[in-house]
């Protein structure tokens, strides 16, 4: 009887989820068609970036959200009729279908996933037995590797802070594991410790949900997903979690190849209340899987601290084929300073005070230009956090990008790649040129971030501003570092019949790495979201620049300081060249963009070398 009535019950729902389905769909074609329709309020014709109206990018707003939940119960209804997943495509059929049994950062999301990434699937029931035993002992050497001193880390000869990882002594101490390194492979050890301004609890939360933590550490991570959550942990937190994972790791460079790991991720709070997180590779478990790039145990202890704060210990051991890497990037790979545990710190540092910055009250009105109300500030921060995350996942050497060399293989050629968008509520509709480019310059990294987020100086290098006066409308600080800061920037410009344009623009800088992004954006847009209106609204292409020091610099009073040589700058473009999805892209727009990119480059070669004669 019980038989009997379940089967009952699963049917009624089953036909009310399948009404509620059909009722979704004729909506989202609905929002379609009224999309295709759309046309510009003046000429008839198709409607451009900038005349598309609120209601217009609402719908499109709307559109991607109920192909979402198509998505959602189309697996709810699979599971009572027993029929595979039904996914109703973009559109565009260009974006990455969001997994239902996985979570894929938000990084990711934007272009897609590589081949091998999205070839994953999460481990067989034979395999979770062994991933579990070789998690808990992942945390044991993560934990004495982050508190023990010598003979497992050497001091170098110089008295300096900076210490290396002693092989013998690592073998030795940690025989059991992933077994031993593979040939080809080379070994990066690191670990570094700072107090950071954000509790335990919420650092903790953000390691473990992989969209936070993708999209607080962009700047190195460019895609991750998890596969399967073995545990969901105890008493209502992470302790006790566990997740197998994919994750690719980035230089905000093409000329770096990036690093693709297959992993467990185990969370667990210590009897002294320390929370550790700890990663290890799992690549030896497929014997099909050929990894260029495999994780020892690595991860971070979080203590806490009074006052909201908390200790952060830092490991990163690697193994890793880094034979690809361009020449003019080798020592900055080599040091550490590009995947290694100092890099990681000293983003979660400069991302902890920016989110101190958005959650702060107290803001004095006496500066002009400050934004003071909480729904403005909140509103620009969340616009500006979407702006950063959209370049820093176009600028790398992703594998899910397809990027083509201009001519040669030098360092400093132009190297570009094309992209549909469509139903994408962050982007303008049409074709996109990416172009991206990397150099080096004989001038300290602080010197190249100054010099380019200053808007008295932007006239000098930027083509687009068309020699106009540039001036800061408003701001919000990021941070200590006054170069920290989102900004409004409005260009009048020399020619009068030209309307004036609006920037907005993030720069942030940490001793590993500074960045200055920045985007067109609409008037009309803007008045909204500063007065606190919702940011999904406004389309964005972001354009910027990533600074990085060339190497590990020198020691001074027995601390490394970083960036005291020179620069390695990378410069992406991205430029709506069609208005029309479907249109073909011409050789004049690539020529047009690889014009521009150098054109600018020169600019800036210029400009700082006759400031630094």
């Amino acid at each position: 009887m019980f038989i009997i009535l379940q089967a009952q019950h699963e049917r009624y729902d089953n036909t009310q989820l399948r009404s509620e389905n059909e009722k979704l769909r004729a909506e989202n074609i609905r929002f379609k068609e009224a999309l295709s329709n759309a046309a510009c309020p003046n000429c008839g014709g198709p409607a451009a970036v900038g005349e598309m109206s609120f209601d217009e990018q609402h719908l499109r707003i709307e559109n991607a959200r109920l192909r979402e939940e198509i998505d959602r119960i189309s697996g709810i209804a699979a599971k009572y009729v027993g029929k595979p997943t039904l996914t109703y495509p973009d559109v565009s059929s260009h974006g990455p279908s969001r997994s239902l049994n996985s979570q894929q950062g938000m990084v990711g999301e934007m272009f897609g996933a590589s081949d091998l990434l999205r070839s994953m699937v999460g481990p067989t029931e034979t395999e979770k037995p062994i991933i579990v035993e070789l998690a808990v002992t992942a945390m044991e050497e993560l934990i004495r590797m982050a508190q023990v001193g010598q003979p497992l880390w050497v001091p170098t000869s110089d008295n300096s802070s900076h210490e290396t990882l002693s092989e013998d002594e690592y073998l030795r101490s940690f025989p059991r594991g992933i077994g031993p390194k593979p040939l080809g492979l080379k070994s990066e050890a690191s670990r570094e410790s700072k107090v950071v301004i954000m509790n335990h609890r919420t650092l903790v939360e953000i390691i473990m949900d992989v969209n936070q933590w993708s999209n607080v550490f962009c700047g190195i991570i460019s895609r991750a997903m998890t596969l399967e959550v073995l545990s969901t942990g105890v008493a209502g937190n992470y302790n006790g979690a566990m997740q197998v994972m994919t994750a690719e790791y980035q230089v905000p460079s093409p000329l770096v190849p990036t690093r693709e790991n297959y992993f467990v991720r185990y969370c667990k709070q210590q009897d002294d209340g320390t929370w550790v997180v700890v990663d290890v590779s799992l690549d030896n478990l497929r014997s099909s899987l050929i990894s260029r790039c495999r994780r020892r145990p690595s991860g971070c202890l979080i203590q806490e601290l009074p006052n909201g704060y908390s200790k952060v210990t830092w490991v990163e051991h690697i193994e890793v084929d880094d034979g690809s890497v361009h020449d003019i990037y080798k020592v900055l790979v080599s040091s550490g300073l590009a995947f290694g545990a100092k890099r990681w710190v000293a983003t979660l540092e400069r991302q902890c005070e920016r989110f101190a910055s958005a959650m702060a009250s107290n803001i004095p009105a006496g500066d002009v230009g400050v934004i003071t109300t909480p729904e403005g500030r909140k509103s620009m921060m969340k616009l500006a956090e979407r702006m950063v995350l959209s370049f820093c996942s176009g600028v790398g050497a992703s594998t899910a990008h397809t990027w083509t060399a201009l001519s040669g293989s030098g360092p400093d050629d132009v190297r570009v790649m094309t992209r549909k968008s469509m139903d994408d509520p962050g982007r303008p509709p049409g074709i996109v040129l990416s172009a991206a480019t990397s150099f080096w310059l004989p001038i300290p990294p602080k010197q190249v971030f100054e010099f380019l987020r200053d808007e008295n100086s932007r006239s000098e290098w930027d083509i687009l501003s068309n020699c106009g006066l540039v001036q800061e409308m408003a701001h919000i600080a990021n941070g200590r570092d006054p170069g920290n800061c989102v900004s409004l920037l409005r260009v009048n410009s020399a020619n009068s019949s030209q309307s004036n344009m609006l920037i907005l623009q993030e720069s942030s800088s940490d001793p590993t790495g500074s960045y200055v992004i920045y985007a067109p954006v609409d008037i009309a847009s803007m008045n909204v979201v500063l007065s606190g209106g919702d940011p999904d609204y406004v389309a964005l292409l972001p354009s910027g620049f990533a600074i990085l020091p060339d190497g590990p610099g020198q020691y001074e009073g027995g601390v490394l300081e970083v960036g005291t040589g020179g620069s390695l700058i990378t410069v992406a473009f991205q430029i709506l060249v069609d208005s029309v999805p479907t249109a073909k892209i011409s050789l004049g727009s690539v020529a047009t963009v690889n014009t521009l990119i150098k054109c600018t480059v020169e600019r800036i070669k210029c400009a700082v070398a006759s400031n630094n004669p």
